[in-house]
């Protein structure tokens, strides 16, 4: 069994995440410059599952506002300087990568990267029906944006830190 393991983006594995993600989220279109920007912006927040074969997933996130969330293929410009909450923005596994813990084990190092920063919850938009799945990890729906950008049946989620599930 090919082993799996989340390490930091590179510039040279974007080509990979942006087959990834037309591949796992074909409703979701986001330009090449959204995954390139976050990873200037937040390195420590763009990681990608590698396996023997390449790259098989992403994750990627970065500090952000409180209650907010980046619309759809939306460019940054900047990171706030007094940030709420690390935002997830994205999370996607090729069948690869998917039923063997990847995703588990994305959440404990969101929830980590969160502590580090001194941020007290992670935030996203579960998109495409995950918000199941998002539940399982113990997010939970959250007065927040309009989602509107993110197609039907978006839901903004957080997971605080002290939430005992899932870590």
């Amino acid at each position: 069994m090919t082993m799996l393991t989340w390490r930091p983006m590179r510039v040279a594995d974007l080509a990979a995440v942006e087959a990834i993600a037309a591949e796992v989220h074909p409703g979701f279109p986001e330009s090449a410059a959204v995954p390139a920007e976050r990873l200037a912006l937040c390195p420590r927040g763009c990681l990608v599952l590698a396996a023997d074969a390449g790259v098989v997933g992403y994750s990627v996130s970065h500090p952000w506002l409180a209650g907010a969330a980046p619309k759809l293929d939306s460019l940054l410009g900047a990171l706030p300087a007094v940030p709420g909450c690390w935002y997830w923005h994205d999370l996607a596994l090729l069948p690869a990568g998917r039923g063997r813990g990847a995703a588990a084990a994305a959440v404990g190092l969101m929830l980590g990267l969160a502590r580090g920063a001194g941020l007290g919850h992670v935030a996203l938009v579960a998109v495409g029906g995950s918000a199941g799945f998002w539940r399982r990890m113990g997010f939970v729906a959250a007065a927040g944006p309009d989602v509107a950008s993110y197609g039907a049946g978006a839901a903004y989620l957080v997971r605080r830190l002290g939430d005992a599930s899932a870590q």
